[in-house]
């Protein structure tokens, strides 16, 4: 499975069903599972375009409040299910998606080009769970994931991408052209040309105040070229184009040092992991929580840890959460801040902040022995301020299927399906939107999805 990271901002919101002024609203796609792409022309909206059902798919949103869509894995035009590489505008304002570049079939190879040089036709490889950001100038990037090469073989990624807005061309600005790749670690805080991250999928990010992006963890290749779950901390200078690794291990599968809560320390790290949250409050410091990956007694599990990292300090703190694998949520009273409220142990989340710098995670998954999973579509919130969780609307039983009432129709009981490696994005106005992902559609079918929701205020 997969895991898609959006850092988005969102006006604090209250939960479906209940009296306050937001309501999810069933905008486009299929109430169904596994609806293949309707991709019209090229660069040309219309009202039947839409995107085929997937999971792990990357995400943006630009200046004007658009909402961008690439890869994952997924079901292209003809219906076949794989990786995919097209990339997808949905215009929030005509309500109109348009296919922007990439292709309509599965598991194409990707274009690299020269590097640093951007051309019509260089494009990345079809691909699942990479990490994005936007750059201050509205450039689109990408790194990572597990897709194609460039000559079209399937393996973990870690080619570093950015999309010129402006000029609709994709560079290929670093990392290599094959999958699979090691990662060269070099000297702990000090950058150098010819350091980079191993290749790899279901890693988070995060972008700083200086416009760097920040990276951690995954599955994918350590320093040795061994495949496994990673706690290594990089930071990506796009001025300077080079990596610098920060914190963690160069090897694989690493348990957690907790520590004390609340107390940073130089020691402190969490364990190596796959498919966590992550967020940056307003004082740029990483927050990371749960994931698949390794407690404080090595054990490998379900997380629901939470932590910040500071770069002024360079030190990771443990703030909530359990240092062991696999616990239970505890969710207390709906819309009640309480020192006992946690998340249940988790992966493939979404997540979000709101203006008021609180931390939002919406579903994800749990899984159970014999490769067994459970959904969830319950929405949280952390106030950093206060050191709570709240639980604040959804079930707090896994696996329930969506309500999704009439299309363009708010109502109290629609309600997204529960899922996991889903898309959210915001705009300024304070909606949220949702896309796709792997859960339950109105029937209670377990699949693939392409349902568009909007979380808005009456």
């Amino acid at each position: 499975m997969c895991l898609v990271i959006a850092l988005v901002s969102l006006t604090a919101c209250s939960g479906s069903g209940d009296s306050g002024a937001r309501q999810w609203v069933w905008v486009k796609g299929a109430a169904g599972v596994d609806k293949p792409g309707s991709y019209g022309s090229r660069g040309q909206a219309s009202s039947g375009n839409e995107p085929g059902a997937r999971q792990a798919q990357m995400s943006w949103t630009d200046s004007a409040g658009n909402l961008w869509l690439f890869g994952g894995i997924g079901y292209d035009t003809i219906g076949t299910f794989s990786y995919l590489n097209d990339l997808w505008k949905y215009n929030t304002g005509t309500g109109q998606w348009t296919w922007m570049k990439g292709a309509k079939q599965v598991n194409e190879a990707g274009h690299y080009g020269a590097r640093g040089v951007g051309t019509d036709r260089n494009t990345p490889g079809a691909r699942q769970s990479a990490v994005t950001w936007r750059d201050g100038a509205g450039n689109f990037w990408l790194f990572g994931g597990y897709g194609a090469d460039a000559k079209g073989n399937l393996g973990y990624l870690n080619d570093l991408w950015k999309y010129n807005t402006t000029t609709g061309q994709w560079i290929w600005e670093g990392g290599s052209r094959a999958a699979n790749q090691a990662g060269h670690y070099g000297a702990r805080n000090v950058a150098a040309a010819v350091d980079r991250p191993g290749a790899r999928m279901l890693s988070v990010s995060w972008t700083d105040a200086a416009g760097n992006l920040w990276l951690f963890g995954g599955k994918g290749y350590d320093g040795t070229g061994s495949l496994g779950n990673l706690n290594d901390l990089w930071k990506y200078d796009p001025r300077t184009g080079q990596w610098t690794w920060v914190s963690g291990a160069p090897g694989k599968d690493r348990g957690g040092h907790y520590g004390t809560r609340d107390a940073p320390a130089p020691k402190n790290v969490p364990g190596a992991r796959q498919a966590p949250l992550a967020w940056t409050d307003a004082a740029h410091n990483l927050w990371l929580f749960g994931g698949i990956g390794y407690d404080g007694d090595g054990r490998l599990g379900n997380l629901n840890d939470l932590w910040k990292y500071s770069p002024k300090t360079g030190q990771w703190v443990w703030v909530s959460g359990s240092a062991r694998a696999n616990q239970r949520g505890h969710y207390g009273a709906r819309n009640i801040a309480a020192g006992t409220n946690v998340p249940g142990a988790r992966y493939l989340s979404v997540a979000w902040t709101d203006e008021a710098g609180n931390l939002w995670l919406f579903g994800g998954a749990r899984a159970r022995p014999g490769g067994r999973f459970k959904c969830f579509s319950d929405i949280w919130k952390y106030s950093p301020d206060s050191g709570d969780w709240t639980w604040v609307a959804g079930p707090d039983q896994a696996d329930r299927s969506g309500h999704y009432g009439k299309r363009q129709t708010p109502g109290g009981a629609n309600f997204p399906g529960a899922r996991q490696a889903a898309s959210v994005w915001a705009q300024a106005n304070g909606s949220l939107w949702l896309f796709g992902g792997y859960g339950k559609d109105s029937a209670g079918n377990l699949s693939d999805l392409n349902g568009l929701w909007r979380y808005h205020g009456r």
